[in-house]
């Protein structure tokens, strides 16, 4: 049998916040990748090993968590007013599919430096010291992010002395905007789907919870943690060990994107992993992180934790960091009434690595609730840059 060479596409591997992914600029792709479709999920896939029925993608560079399986594609933006363009593909790992539903608000913060870090932004919008203020086109959800990226001597400044719970080593900060994020954007979805900021979930064969569900950074469901029979605190081994609650939160999940309108079929789920995004929340309680540190109650506002492609968070999605500073800015959300309750533009709170801080600027217009930005700062870091590798049999799809 005659086997096809190797191909080889420049990529640049990046940590954003607390995950890791392959990015690409478009126009390095094979033309036949340089639009959506079988062979760009084909090179994607095979990037990152996956589908990998052992789970590890042992042959690939994806270390087999919904964090490190990630992909992003730049390219310059045609979009008035915007610098780049960032698509995002949620790899999955034990299964041959490639997830474009939504966005990725970690590897956010590393698209402004990979960009500059490609020549995709222009020259003359590069300082020599300070800040460049990066407008990026987010085009999986029709969305504006803004990203402050510091330069030293005309190159992005990586290293710093800004902490991120849930990553081992400071570097500098990158400060995030995300503009309108519970806006109806391109997919016409509103910020709450039902029109209820709170309702009640009914999900044949396991109960009845309330849950507040938000399209916000990304479409969520909110549940009270003690509903679950869970205190807020817990880390990913007393629930990724545990199969029966698992299937029970991937089961209410199906059921809340099926009210949030994001599915039609609840077999359609199976395919939809990256969204929704389920999230349990609880009032503040101390606790010791997965790193070791304590987290005092006095410190944060409320306890979330959220599960990622069917596994708890060992920290927090920055899309869901999103939903949860919106989510608290609107009095009688669940995020709010676990936080205390009432008007607030900012919450801390505590996940399993730690905590983290998010605002959102939130008023009522029209007896509507509007959030104009969502804020929080991460870091990124090049890790590594070349050409990844690929089997040619990738270029049939």
């Amino acid at each position: 049998m005659t086997m096809l060479p190797q191909i080889r596409i420049p990529a640049t591997y990046l940590r954003g916040g607390t995950s890791k992914g392959v990015f690409f600029a478009l126009h390095d792709l094979p033309e036949a990748a340089q639009r959506p479709g079988a062979v760009r999920d084909a090179i994607l896939l095979r990037t990152l090993g996956s589908p990998d029925p052992y789970g590890k993608q042992i042959d690939g560079l994806g270390n087999a968590s919904s964090s490190t399986s990630k992909a992003v594609i730049l390219s310059r933006s045609t979009r008035p007013g915007h610098d780049v363009d960032y698509l995002f593909g949620q790899v999955a790992i034990d299964q041959p599919f490639v997830d474009w539903s939504g966005n990725c608000g970690n590897l956010s913060a590393a698209v402004g430096p990979c960009a500059i870090h490609l020549g995709l932004v222009d020259a003359a919008r590069i300082p020599q010291d300070g800040l460049c203020t990066i407008r990026i086109w987010q085009a999986n959800i029709g969305k504006t992010i803004v990203a402050h990226v510091p330069i030293v001597g005309g190159q992005v400044q990586e290293t710093g002395d800004f902490e991120l719970d849930g990553v081992s080593f400071p570097a500098a900060e990158v400060a995030l905007e995300f503009l309108d994020p519970a806006d109806e954007g391109e997919d016409g979805g509103a910020m709450f789907p039902t029109g209820q900021l709170v309702d009640t979930l009914e999900v044949p064969g396991v109960g009845s919870f309330a849950a507040t569900l938000i399209n916000a950074g990304i479409p969520t469901i909110f549940l009270n943690a003690a509903d679950l029979g869970y205190i807020g605190t817990e880390l990913q081994g007393a629930i990724n060990g545990d199969k029966a609650a698992l299937a029970r939160f991937e089961t209410i999940r199906a059921h809340g994107a099926l009210k949030m309108g994001l599915i039609n079929d609840l077999a359609e789920a199976a395919m939809r992993q990256h969204t929704p995004k389920i999230a349990f929340v609880a009032p503040p309680a101390s606790y010791t992180a997965s790193s070791g540190k304590r987290v005092e109650a006095a410190g944060i506002d409320l306890l979330v934790r959220a599960l990622s492609m069917g596994q708890l968070h060992h920290a927090m999605m920055g899309t869901a960091a999103v939903a949860i500073g919106t989510a608290a800015a609107v009095p009688g959300t669940l995020v709010n009434l676990a936080a205390g309750g009432g008007e607030r533009n900012a919450v801390r709170f505590g996940h399993p690595s730690g905590t983290l801080r998010v605002g959102a600027e939130a008023r009522l217009v029209d007896g509507q609730w509007q959030v104009t930005k969502a804020l929080m700062s991460r870091s990124a870091r090049i890790l590594m840059e070349g050409w990844v590798r690929v089997p040619g049999e990738v270029l049939a799809g």
